[in-house]
Parts: structure tokens; C-alpha cells; sequence
């Protein structure tokens, strides 16, 4: 419910400041792969018999837990550069948006 209020909130202060050249967008990410998320997936993947590698235990986090469709769990320099060109001039023309940067696990559930 907070990430959709989130979203209604960016809407409606992009409107508010339609005009002024301030742009206003939420990035939402989904799993990211942390230390802390690599980590604890590794640990399951020795745990089960995946693997001892990430290489080796990513696609059976995918297609266990969290599956996408680009194959990947998203890397926190992805946020990274999605929010900086967002916060770039070059941006100025991407306003009242809900970005989503989960690797397409969204898709996968709408």
C-alpha cells in the first residue's frame, strides 16, 4: 500500500509543479543484489546443493524466489546510474513516473 501511495504522491507533485522544470519520478527497485542478499543466497545455495558460487546459485534464486526476464538480480550500481541520469539534465522530458528496475519480475506477476 505505501508504494502505491508513493506513486499516486509522485503524480500529483508533478502536476503541482508542472511548468517550473523540476521533474519528479520514483524509482522503485526490486531485489538488489547486496552483499547482505548475496550473502544469504549463497548460504541457501550451499545449503541445497546449488552451488558455491554466485555464478553458480543466481538461477536457482531466479527461478525459485525471484524469478525476472533479464536473468539477473539487479546490482546497486544499476540503481546508481538509473537515478543519476534520472536526476540529469538530459531527463528533463521522463516526469510523473513510477520506474520500476526489478529485472522484470513485475511483468512476470501482472
Amino acid at each position: 500500500a505505501s508504494k502505491g501511495a508513493l506513486a499516486t504522491m509522485t503524480v500529483s507533485l508533478a502536476k503541482e509543479l508542472a511548468g517550473t522544470g523540476v521533474t519528479v519520478n520514483l524509482v522503485s527497485p526490486g531485489l538488489i543484489r547486496t552483499k547482505e542478499v548475496e550473502e544469504r543466497f549463497l548460504k541457501q545455495g550451499r545449503e541445497r546443493g546449488w552451488g558455491e558460487t554466485w555464478e553458480e546459485v543466481e538461477p536457482h534464486v531466479l527461478k525459485n524466489f525471484m524469478g525476472n526476464l533479464t536473468g539477473h538480480i539487479p546490482r546497486p550500481e544499476e540503481i546508481a546510474d538509473l537515478v543519476a541520469f534520472v536526476a540529469s539534465p538530459r531527463s528533463g522530458a521522463i516526469n510523473a513516473l513510477n520506474i520500476r528496475i526489478d529485472g522484470g519480475t513485475t511483468a512476470l506477476v501482472t
